[in-house]
């Protein structure tokens, strides 16, 4: 498939004539009482909803579902100062080799992610450290894997590469705070690229981002620990002390921060408390930003969004800005 329409900077009174993935679709009731169903459609560059179905007209949506594969056609128009795609036609696309990079949101390119991850990786100092977290990031089947885990399905960096991307900013982040601190920069380091690894058995994402059974069980934090101890125990030599391994386990553990927000302890050291806040400060700062940029949350040319929204904690969003007279600099 060529490369999609950018949903994004799809403008009222335009049309759009694409293959799209049905990512999600919502019953819902509105106060009169009156049923519809409504379409997130999807494909590399975000997302954009449907204008309801109402009952005289979902006969068109018969044997579609979330996953499903659909030609489109449409106006976009606002409803309420929030775009909406107007279907005019749809059908599905039956026996198609599915690119799902071109149809879920995704990164457009994980290979200078990788290099620096391994460019920092190649500077640890601790052998032992370096040949845990090698457990892992050597392993060319977990390195497909993790490239193409979401870092969320609905929140931060959720989009495919979307794990590595945190992952790159955490360990940014975390190693920046460590050097100005009494920390040991390379145990924040293994713990960045640790922190999340249960994400891989807690997420799919072949046809839209979802949670496996493990996932709702257990949660990532969980199923990461359980997965390093799994592939620590496998190993004929250990490659770590039983109280290095405690400690990774521990940023593990506790990288969420408060138990409430799904840690399982509370950081007890300073590597945790970086890790905690570097893992916060990537989600957080990646919410801002796809918030200001996605047009749904601004009525027109508006610079405050429209109302409050739930990925910033319910808080509104400011896209005024200014150039401040900068100028170019000599390199």
């Amino acid at each position: 498939m060529p490369p999609g329409t950018d949903l994004k900077r799809l403008l009222p009174g335009e049309r759009l004539q694409d293959s799209l993935l049905v990512l999600d679709l919502e019953q819902r009731t509105y106060g009169d009482g009156k049923d519809c169903v409504v379409l997130v459609l999807s494909n590399s560059s975000g997302s954009i909803v449907s204008a309801p179905f109402w009952s005289e007209k979902q006969s068109a949506l018969a044997g579609i579902g979330k996953g499903t594969v659909v030609q489109v056609g449409g106006e976009v128009r606002l409803f309420r100062g929030r775009r909406q795609l107007d279907i005019s036609s749809i059908s599905i696309l039956p026996g198609v080799a599915i690119d799902w990079r071109r149809l879920l949101p995704s990164i457009a390119d994980v290979v200078p992610i990788w290099e620096r991850l391994d460019r920092w990786r190649a500077g640890m100092r601790g052998s032992r450290l370096g040949d845990v977290v090698a457990l892992f990031y050597d392993d060319a089947d977990f390195r497909r894997h993790f490239q193409e885990c979401p870092a969320s399905t609905s929140g931060h960096h959720a989009e495919l590469g979307g794990l590595l991307r945190h992952t790159c900013e955490v360990a940014a982040i975390g190693r920046a705070i460590a050097k100005t601190s009494r920390a040991d920069p390379d145990l924040v380091l293994a713990g960045a690229l640790l922190h999340d690894i249960g994400k891989l058995e807690a997420y799919s994402w072949k046809v839209g981002f979802g949670t496996t059974e493990s996932g709702s069980l257990l949660g990532h934090v969980a199923l990461g620990m359980l997965m390093l101890s799994r592939r620590v125990a496998d190993q004929a030599t250990p490659p770590c002390t039983e109280r290095e391994l405690l400690l990774l386990q521990h940023l593990i553990a506790s990288h969420h921060g408060r138990l409430e927000f799904g840690a399982a302890v509370l950081p007890m050291t300073l590597e945790a408390e970086i890790l905690h806040h570097a893992d916060n400060a990537s989600a957080k700062t990646a919410s801002m930003a796809d918030a200001l940029a996605d047009p749904d949350n601004f009525a027109g040319d508006d610079l405050i969004s429209a109302k409050s929204i739930w990925q910033l904690d319910r808080r509104r969003a400011y896209r005024g800005s200014s150039d401040w007279g900068y100028r170019e600099v000599p390199s």
